[in-house]
């Protein structure tokens, strides 16, 4: 099954809302990811989900796999900030996960929020994350995760 793409425009469009202070009213389950380009070393601004999160620390995945522009980025430069919910600019650690942590973090994710996953797992093509079933083991290649280390005085309440 083919991935489908959310059209540019309509991705990009709560950047707008973020940047003028209303992110904060997308709730805590979407958060705006500032990273620096690899080449040209530019800010860069993505919307993201957060699909899980511990005091500090925000998950997200890589709904585009790998070769999605952030996650390269964040991967080259793992300095990053976040806003989220009523935090601004919070500086972060950007580390990409593997292995198990990935499957259990997925398996949080779609515990608590099974539309939202069964969802995910069909626009990404990703049919495991639909059922109850196991996750494969290579789910960590098809959809990876990065764990966001906040620094400062927010958390990830």
């Amino acid at each position: 099954m083919a991935r489908r793409r959310i059209p540019r425009w309509l991705a990009r469009a709560p950047i707008t809302l973020y940047r003028h202070g209303l992110g904060r009213f997308l709730g805590r389950r979407l958060m705006m990811l500032e990273h620096r380009g690899r080449r040209s070393g530019l800010a860069r601004y993505v919307v993201l989900e957060v699909v899980d999160r511990a005091p500090g620390v925000l998950f997200l995945a890589s709904g585009y796999g790998r070769d999605s522009q952030w996650f390269r980025n964040v991967r080259a430069d793992p300095d990053v900030r976040v806003w989220n919910g009523p935090d601004r600019g919070v500086r972060a650690r950007a580390t990409v996960l593997t292995g198990d942590e990935v499957r259990r973090r997925l398996e949080s994710y779609r515990q608590r929020h099974r539309r939202a996953a069964a969802a995910l797992g069909r626009t990404l093509g990703i049919p495991e994350l639909v059922g109850a079933g196991p996750l494969p083991a290579d789910v960590d290649r098809r959809l990876p995760l990065v764990r966001l280390d906040l620094d400062g005085p927010g958390d990830a309440r």
